[in-house]
């Protein structure tokens, strides 16, 4: 059986698989290009994708918002045709500036997760570039449906819900990650397709639903579409590609990872992350590391307070230096073995996708 097509109004994926947007600088345009290529959506990740900039330390809203515009413009380049999104956090301090810039680069999609883009729809008003929020609950589905509904009669074009087992910062808390009996993916996709009911009826519109999170084989694709999930969004098992734009070195960590070296850590930003443990983790855990350059990135932080600096540390890991930095990884990571190119692996997952909906 063929896999679905993943539809977002005029947008059609002709593969329903997203690239999970992973930053610092982890998937920028060479991946994202190289996915959407491929029949999929590639995805650029936003945070502090200005790190490369010049004046990234003394104009850092500027700089983000020059590597934004210049990222999604080289991608569109190598994928005129395909679809491309950006992945922007609603926690930044400079949302709406980054927002508007990935509009007026004609973005086809913008996802934002680490808390509810609110004002979303108001920021891509009389546009063609459609927004999806990345929730972990039903509640939280039908919560940012509700407020869009109420204040700009909009909803979702896309909804993501991710699981326990993905990379980076989780929706969960500490407690229910190491419960005995941790949030089931396949039972949040489910809650989500029920709580986005009431509005696909009122809107006469499908609100595709994306199962993101711990998502590493074809069977795992199978899984998701047969309990009704429009498509899924995997992110880790495109680190080890050759069009990954990290550091060769950032990708030998996913490699090397045995069962047990990617952990649960307290991100700076208050929110649980999973990351491959190594001696930043490791001091992290005895002592906070001063923070010698606040960026005024993200809004929860406090870096007279604040652990470590999750800009400095992330930056340090996609450049290569894996010990300082912050390797943030899916619970997967162990599972991979060599580095294959973005066609390899999309054709692999697609025919064993295909083979296990039989």
């Amino acid at each position: 059986m063929r896999l679905p097509n993943l539809k977002l109004g005029e947008l059609v994926a002709s593969v329903p698989i997203i690239q999970g947007a992973m930053g610092v600088g982890v998937s920028l345009s060479r991946l994202a290009s190289a996915v959407a290529n491929e029949g999929g959506i590639g995805v650029i990740s936003g945070v502090q994708i200005g790190f490369r900039e010049p004046d990234f330390e003394t104009n850092n809203g500027e700089a983000n918002i020059r590597a934004l515009k210049k990222e999604i413009q080289k991608a569109r380049e190598i994928s005129p045709k395909g679809i491309l999104g950006v992945n922007l956090l609603a926690a930044i301090n400079n949302y709406k500036d980054m927002v508007k810039a990935a509009v007026e680069e004609k973005i086809d999609l913008i996802i934002s997760g680490a808390g509810l883009p609110t004002d979303l729809p108001e920021l891509i008003k009389g546009t063609k570039t459609k927004i999806a929020p990345v929730v972990s609950s039903g509640k939280a589905a039908a919560l940012i449906s509700k407020l869009w509904d109420r204040r700009f009669s909009y909803i979702p074009d896309l909804i993501i819900v991710e699981g326990p087992d993905a990379g980076g910062h989780l929706g969960f808390s500490l407690d229910q990650l190491n419960a005995e009996t941790k949030p089931d993916l396949k039972i949040i996709v489910k809650e989500v397709i029920e709580a986005i009911k009431p509005f696909e009826e009122k809107y006469e519109k499908k609100i595709p639903v994306v199962a993101a999170g711990g998502i590493f084989s074809g069977e795992d694709i199978a899984k998701y579409i047969k309990i009704g999930a429009s498509g899924v969004q995997i992110g880790t098992r495109f680190v080890a590609t050759k069009e990954c734009d990290a550091h060769v070195g950032f990708k030998e960590a996913y490699l090397n990872a045995k069962e047990g070296d990617v952990q649960l850590v307290q991100s700076p930003v208050g929110m649980p992350g999973r990351a491959i443990k190594n001696r930043l983790i490791e001091r992290v855990e005895l002592e906070r590391i001063p923070v010698t350059k606040c960026y005024n990135c993200l809004q929860p932080c406090n870096p007279k307070e604040t652990p470590y600096c999750i800009s400095t540390a992330l930056i340090k890991a996609v450049k290569g230096e894996l010990e300082e930095g912050l390797i943030f990884a899916g619970s997967n990571a162990h599972r991979l073995s060599k580095i294959v190119t973005v066609k390899e692996l999309i054709s692999e997952l697609v025919s064993d996708a295909e083979a296990a909906l039989v």
